[in-house]
């Protein structure tokens, strides 16, 4: 087999809304509606640098929602610096791009091959320096924006070919019930078409499910809310003599988003708790000087700070500072190494002997002794579940989303529910006299979470 060298992305979403960030001044906010272009100039600058043969882009160029004239115009200006270079590029469209997506009328150009609906399409990949071919490669698209049966059965390998095949498919293996589950497939599925690279999209979450054949997630470019955190980017394929794909991740986003856990334990005060945020904010600009980061905090454990953070509402007025410092810096243009706090996650409770409750004949010592024997085995933990939970699955929406649950998400609700009764059976009470509840997360992050859901 010829070796060769190929670029893998899928998910672009360019000129896309940013989910949870709409109070944002208006400076960040073009900074951060940038972003996605940005991603992409990088992903053109890597299939340069790397000198591939070709880019396979796997579904999304946009969002139908959002697709503006710039984001077509600035997509179509990056095919022709790729075609500028002797790159070709090979994509599908995906449920946010369908084709009868509104869309601007161009011809594309000639190195350009965009994969057709109703069964998939082919062409013939070859080595930039020689022209000789390299690999086949069978792409599907979307025709509109739901396609619910498993097109990954559709694709054949190319009767009686030798060359290396790459299959495009933009869907959901294995049910993520994070996404839609559109082109609903199976790893199995796709093991016994006879492909040497799955090429997938949809899933933002980076994945490999499998090694032989190579069956990828890349996940997007560039994350857009505070699900999508940790780098983005794109794969690059160094494909051998031998059939064998080795690939390597390169970092293509300029905003990095994550969530960051914060103990309470241990801090005396509220300038103590201040000063352990604002020493946060910092690590995060020395980790990351040339990125824009955008953090959730996560407030969690017991201690004397837990009455600051829900009676006097000190998240949201040191939010309001660190968001007004960072505005400060981005009227200055100093975009790397911003670190913007997107909000507070408040998990905390009053300080209390855990161990001891544990050890008491009562109600809440039974309770507590329960959650922590359930919690030590994944069995324990379904059993539990289902029959706390058994009420709800009347509710087939419900239904869908507790059958997605991973076993570190079950094991969150069951310390979530004991941390609770601790507070409500335990008879401690706050100063004011009412006993407060242990995870508490505010109204504001709670809307976040649902706007990066939509």
């Amino acid at each position: 087999m010829i070796p060769f060298r190929f670029l893998h992305a899928a998910d672009l979403h360019l000129d896309s809304r940013f989910a949870g960030l709409s109070q944002l001044p208006q400076a960040i906010r073009s900074y951060l509606r940038e972003s996605t272009f940005a991603a992409l100039g990088r992903l053109v600058g890597v299939a340069i640098e790397e000198k591939v043969d070709f880019v396979v882009i796997s579904g999304d160029v946009y969002d139908v929602s959002d697709a503006s004239l710039q984001g077509q115009l600035r997509f179509y200006e990056a095919l022709k610096e790729l075609g500028a270079h002797g790159i070709h590029v090979y994509l599908i469209h995906g449920n946010h791009d369908p084709l009868d997506g509104p869309r601007l009328q161009m011809e594309l150009p000639e190195h350009v091959t965009v994969f057709g609906a109703g069964e998939p399409g082919q062409a013939v990949a070859c080595r930039r320096s020689d022209s000789r071919e390299v690999a086949v490669i069978s792409g599907i698209s979307y025709p509109t924006a739901k396609v619910t049966e498993n097109t990954a059965l559709l694709f054949n390998r190319k009767p009686g070919s030798t060359l290396f095949h790459i299959a495009l498919l933009h869907g959901n293996v294995d049910g993520d019930l994070q996404h839609e589950t559109y082109s609903p497939c199976s790893r199995k599925d796709l093991i016994g078409r006879g492909f040497d690279y799955w090429a997938l999209g949809h899933i933002h979450k980076r994945s490999i499910l499998h090694e032989n054949p190579v069956i990828v997630y890349p996940g997007n470019i560039q994350g857009r809310s505070v699900k999508e955190t940790g780098p983005k980017g794109c794969y690059v394929v160094e494909v051998n003599e031998e059939g064998y794909a080795q690939l390597r991740f390169r970092e293509l986003d300029s905003v990095r988003w994550q969530v960051r856990e914060i103990p309470i334990e241990g801090l005396a005060d509220e300038a103590e708790w201040t000063r352990a945020v604002e020493q946060a904010v910092e690590d995060i600009r020395e980790e990351l000087p040339q990125l824009m980061s955008v953090v959730r905090f996560r407030l969690t454990g017991r201690g004397n700070v837990h009455r600051i953070l829900s009676e006097k509402g000190a998240a949201a007025d040191l939010l309001t500072e660190l968001q007004r410092r960072e505005t400060v810096r981005a009227e200055r243009s100093e975009y790397a190494g911003l670190v913007w706090t997107e909000g507070f996650s408040v998990e905390t409770g009053l300080s209390i002997d855990r161990e001891r409750l544990l050890q008491e004949d009562s109600f809440l010592g039974e309770m507590l002794r329960l959650s922590r024997h359930s919690g030590q085995s994944a069995e324990g933990l379904d059993d539990l579940l289902s029959a706390a939970l058994k009420p709800l699955m009347e509710n087939r929406e419900l239904r869908r989303l507790l059958a997605g649950a991973g076993e570190e998400e079950k094991l969150g609700w069951l310390t979530s529910a004991a941390e609770l009764g601790i507070t409500l059976l335990s008879g401690v009470e706050d100063e004011g006299g009412a006993a407060g509840p242990m995870f508490s997360n505010g109204a504001a992050a709670a809307r976040h979470e649902r706007e990066a859901e939509e």
